[in-house]
């Protein structure tokens, strides 16, 4: 960018630069959904990216699409082509045109359950319900539930490879609707009487092929949580290869086709056979084996001494026994002796620490003890009793009787139990009582004055 005073002059990639950097800026361009007709499709021969221009009545904007996203697409778009599609907002620099970078692309007349398809998934991922431990399929289930059509080509293969593969095991129905509005309800609804009758010990839940209205019962979230809820491991087993439900990612195991699912769920009865033949035969082979090292163990055990000789080493076995016999009595004896010598010291231990000894000097102790504390207390009670007598002394000589027989009394308003403490309370005239130590006096104040200090 080149500025003088009197404007700004831009070169053409700085305002190229400039409108991508506001576009890339803008989160609202950066996943969108758009719907239009398709219009001069082109693909690439080598690199297969997709060319195109998304049209409606009143505007129309250049579109491409990479192949690392196109070959995702479950159809082949042409021109005429109504879709629904979601990407980005960019600018294409070389050219310096706003281009619309698709990332998937759906038919239509589809796209509100395309989007329905991909909120469900979102929501259903959030809680966990994609990533929860998946429940083991048994090897030998004797009972596998079937949750499908009972008029649909789904059941037929399901009973025949079975019967093919693995006639031992059995099967049973549970028909219900597997497109329609009440279908996603009986699905779900079959799904949790199995788990109640606990009959089987695995289900297959699925159908044929079909367009994604006619799938979208697996789509539902009422048949999710069931599958999630189910104590019995589940195979979803919906439509053909490409179709893909949100039955498939809650199910423990996801089969490509109803076929394929019954393929999963038992093993072929010649596999079997062919194992147990292998087995049968490393068995007859590790059995001849080992056989054949006990013969070995045995021949060499044969021509050893002691099965030659045998008499002898009895006899040095019988003379190895009477000398263990003699150490034996020997030890015991001398055990005898020490546990003897070890009780005598015991006795004399417990005869120099007598009960009655230990009793009697106890006794001695305590009767020390009790004549000391009588002596004690008895010194403590004097004490007491002589602080006692002069505290009483004490407060007998500050007792106002005491003071009021050396000539002091108290006087008080005549009608009441005033004391008065100054001349300044009275007035002549007034009645007042006065109180001596053995008596006292009602008397009439004749004059009041101030004390003469000369």
């Amino acid at each position: 960018m080149i500025r003088n005073s009197e404007r700004e002059i831009w070169s053409v990639t700085d305002l190229v630069t400039y409108l991508y950097q506001t576009l890339d800026a803008d989160s609202k361009l950066k996943s969108l959904w758009i719907e239009g007709e398709i219009s001069n499709f082109s693909q690439h021969p080598k690199s297969r990216h997709m060319y195109f221009t998304l049209k409606d009545e009143y505007a129309k904007i250049k579109a491409a699409m990479f192949a690392g996203n196109n070959r995702r697409l479950r159809f082949t778009p042409k021109d005429g082509d109504q879709v629904l599609v979601r990407g980005y907002l960019s600018v294409y620099d070389r050219e310096g045109q706003v281009q619309f970078y698709a990332q998937d692309m759906r038919l239509s007349g589809v796209g509100d359950l395309y989007v329905a398809f991909q909120r469900l998934k979102e929501q259903l991922a959030l809680e966990g319900l994609f990533s929860q431990p998946k429940k083991t399929i048994p090897l030998f289930p004797k009972t596998v539930g079937v949750i499908t059509s009972a008029s649909g080509a789904a059941v037929r293969d399901i009973i025949t490879t079975m019967k093919r593969r693995f006639p031992l095991t059995n099967i049973l129905l549970y028909p219900v609707s597997v497109q329609g509005d009440k279908a996603a309800g009986e699905i779900a609804e079959a799904i949790e009487q199995m788990n109640i009758l606990r009959e089987v010990d695995v289900l297959i839940v699925g159908r044929g092929g079909g367009s994604l209205e006619e799938l979208w019962a697996f789509n539902e979230e009422v048949v999710a949580r069931s599958i999630f809820q189910s104590e019995l491991p589940v195979i979803s087993a919906v439509g053909h290869e490409t179709d893909t439900t949100i039955s498939d990612f809650v199910a423990d195991q996801r089969a490509a086709t109803p076929t394929a699912a019954a393929e999963m769920v038992v093993p072929h009865i010649n596999d079997l056979k062919d194992r147990i033949c292998s087995l049968e035969k490393r068995l007859i082979h590790a059995q001849s084996s080992q056989m054949a090292k006990f013969r070995d163990r045995l021949a060499r055990s044969i021509e050893r001494p002691v099965f030659q000789n045998p008499n002898a080493r009895l006899h040095q076995y019988a003379q190895r026994v009477d000398h263990l016999q003699s150490r034996l009595e020997h030890a015991m004896k001398k055990w005898t002796v020490e546990r003897s010598r070890k009780l005598d010291k015991i006795i004399y231990r417990m005869d120099r620490h007598h009960p009655a000894e230990q009793i009697a000097k106890l006794q001695e102790r305590v009767f020390r003890c009790k004549q000391d504390s009588v002596y004690a207390i008895k010194n403590k009670l004097r004490e007491k009793r002589s602080k006692h007598m002069q505290l009483v002394g004490q407060l007998d000589a500050l007792s106002p009787l005491k003071v009021m027989q050396r000539g002091y009394s108290l006087v008080y308003r005549y009608h009441q139990n005033e004391l008065i403490k100054s001349y300044r309370q009275v007035q002549p005239g007034d009645l007042i009582r006065v109180r001596m130590a053995d008596g006292q006096l009602k008397c009439q104040v004749w004059r009041s004055e101030e004390k003469n200090h000369e």
